[in-house]
């Protein structure tokens, strides 16, 4: 008899988000384009690549690139060097390298421009390294493991400054050793852990499934090298093979015994498409479905065996009569059948919504006639018992499941979920002074938090899988903003010192000074909650999880329009908005002001500023001095008046 095996899917496995993204820029951009080339293979798996040249989109070399071409950079990036000679080309330059590689092309530039020498952890042929390596403006050296660092730091002399980074699919367990090499013998190196947060994730996760796994199947392209180091990282606790389609399964499993496999694990490269991920999990499947031979004598011996009540069968529909009782044949001498009532506990369903004439269906037994040779059966309490099972095993391996409200209790919410109730607190459902009326008939995501097998009961929670989504947008955010970055937010709430926008996982602050060149007396004058809001980073600090930001445009800077439009000697108009003792403010455009200093108010001795001025009085005056740096503008109403009616100031 076949054990029976089975088999686990990577959540991590497959295109990353550098990948997806290279993928869908080069999909957009053939879907009006037939010019469109790529700069080598956007990623390393050949099914991708080859769809690619079937819509026109072919992989080229760098001296194969004609004039007026549109280019796309791959994921991998490219050096600088190749920016240029495709600048000279007249060629348009799409960029699909991936933000993470980028970040550490920059990382290079930056600190060979510091003087600095660069070691990167990788393999010195991969067009990464080759990329990141042509952005370094002196020496870099590329070493593959600790033992070629160590050797590596040997020959470069002591007083070479040197910064140390990684190729983003480098095996995270070197990486690590080489750290230890690093803080033993330069321990002055400024260390960079570039290593892609997606890399680490998909590398411990395969590592996991290998360890209680008896077989582990890696899908992935020869060349792509996070493939090669899941096959490395999974190797070392059992058997693993590298296919790049489901096609190669079969051969590369020829003559392996499955019989006896418990567990069968599978993960992908971050170049692999979901599809062959899907393809070779069915293989596997099927594979293991044909292991099994028919044993006659077997058969026989379950035609003859005992029905009992409790008893778990399988059944194949053979009928439903016009009463909607079912017709099931369990491979006994019974005749089964199942009452409408046995069926589903939901009362809008037929039981032809739920089982046609060939189903194959798990049944439980409810009660037997050897008189009759009937037996009753029920699918509703085993769909029941089984799907409490998926859900105690939702809860151990932490899945997110999806279900339906189907009623609002006192203290939450019951939601339906492969045949189950699940209890939904209040405090687990909606946020504080939520109203759980407006969830009911909806379909939510949840996690299981509590599970009474021996009551039949579970516990769920709506909102652990908002604060994942949250963590999970928090850190993405994280990974890719820089301080520059432009985005569109919603304003969130507002307080006397500003307003926080939701920047989609994180909350950004802008404070009332960042809202507008103009004078702002409130925040709510000028935003309001829900609003959306473009905005610029100032500022991220990574550690305490503060974001910084503007909404000022550079464009609608004020200073600039007055440096354009006004100068010193120039006579304007101006409007009164404040008075001190020194003087008054007047405003010159909306959100420059200048000072009339007393002295230049009048031609005669002034002692009160409010003999002269008051607020909102428009008077003429000149332009008397300018201090960009200290954004100061001194006006004078004393120096339009006629110089023989001066009075004296002595």
């Amino acid at each position: 008899m076949l054990t029976e095996c089975k088999i686990s899917v990577a959540k991590t496995a497959g295109f990353c988000f550098g990948v997806d993204r290279a993928v869908k820029i080069v999909y957009n951009k053939l879907d009006n384009r037939n010019d469109v080339v790529t700069l080598g293979p956007i990623i390393h798996n050949r099914s991708v690549v080859a769809d690619l040249e079937a819509r026109g989109c072919k992989a080229v070399e760098l001296d194969e690139i004609g004039e007026g071409q549109t280019v796309i950079i791959r994921s991998h990036g490219v050096p600088r060097s190749v920016y240029k000679k495709l600048e000279e080309l007249g060629t348009e330059i799409v960029d699909a390298t991936c933000p993470f590689v980028e970040r550490i092309q920059l990382k290079a530039l930056e600190k060979t421009q510091q003087g600095m020498t660069v070691l990167i952890a990788g393999d010195v042929t991969h067009p990464e390294v080759e990329g990141i390596r042509g952005f370094c403006e002196n020496e870099s050296y590329v070493f593959a493991g600790p033992g070629e660092l160590e050797e590596l730091l040997g020959r470069i002399g002591s007083d070479v400054r040197l910064c140390v980074l990684s190729q983003t699919t480098y095996n995270k367990l070197l990486w690590e050793q080489c750290r230890e090499v690093l803080a033993k013998l330069r321990p002055d190196a400024e260390v960079y852990d570039t290593i892609c947060n997606a890399t680490a994730q998909r590398q411990a996760e395969a590592e996991q499934l290998s360890q209680h796994a008896d077989l582990m199947i890696i899908a992935g392209g020869r060349n792509s090298s996070n493939t090669h180091k899941l096959v490395q990282v999974c190797s070392r606790y059992c058997r693993t093979i590298h296919v790049e389609t489901a096609d190669e399964l079969k051969e590369a499993l020829k003559g392996e015994d499955l019989t006896r496999a418990r567990s069968i694990g599978i993960s992908a490269g971050a170049s692999t498409p979901a599809y062959i991920i899907e393809e070779v999990q069915q293989a596997m499947s099927e594979m293991l479905n044909n292991v099994e031979e028919f044993n006659f004598a077997e058969e026989m011996e379950k035609t003859l065996k005992k029905i009992h009540k409790g008893m778990k069968v399988e059944g194949i529909v053979t009928a439903i009569d016009a009463n909607g009782e079912v017709s099931v044949d369990i491979g006994t001498k019974h005749t089964g059948y199942i009452k409408p009532e046995e069926l589903t506990d939901d009362p809008s369903k037929k039981p032809q919504d739920i089982v046609a004439v060939g189903d194959t269906i798990a049944l439980i037994v409810l009660q037997t006639s050897d008189e009759k040779g009937i037996v009753e059966l029920s699918k509703k309490r085993v769909d029941a018992a089984l799907g409490l099972e998926k859900i105690a095993a939702a809860k151990e391996e932490g899945t997110v499941l999806n279900g339906t409200v189907s009623a609002v209790v006192k203290g939450g919410l019951i939601v339906t979920s492969n045949g189950v109730r699940v209890f939904i607190p209040a405090s687990q459902a909606v946020p504080r002074g939520g109203n759980l009326d407006d969830m009911l008939k909806k379909t939510v995501d949840f996690k299981v938090i509590e599970v009474n097998e021996a009551r039949q009961k579970a516990v769920g929670s709506i909102r652990a899988v908002e604060r994942e989504a949250r963590e999970a947008a928090k850190a993405k955010f994280f990974e890719s903003a820089q301080p520059g970055d432009v985005i569109v937010g919603e304003v969130k709430s507002i307080t006397d010192y500003g307003v926080f926008v939701d920047l989609g996982g994180v909350d950004g602050l802008v404070r009332r000074m960042d809202l507008s060149w103009k004078r702002v007396k409130h925040p709510s004058d000028i935003v309001s909650v829900g609003d959306k809001l473009e905005v610029r980073i100032k500022d991220i600090d990574t550690e305490t999880g503060k974001v910084s930001l503007t909404a000022k445009k550079d464009s609608d800077n004020p200073w600039e329009v007055f440096k354009n439009n006004y100068e010193v000697g120039q006579a304007v108009k101006v409007k009164v908005v404040s008075l001190t003792s020194f003087g008054a403010f007047a405003q010159i455009i909306d959100g420059i002001d200048g000072l009339i200093h007393i002295s230049q108010l009048a031609d005669r001795r002034v002692d009160n500023v409010a003999d002269v001025l008051a607020v909102g009085d428009e008077v003429d005056v000149k332009i008397t001095e300018i201090d960009y740096d200290k954004k100061r503008i001194s006006l004078s109403i004393r120096a339009l008046l006629p110089a023989d009616d001066e009075a004296d100031y002595e």
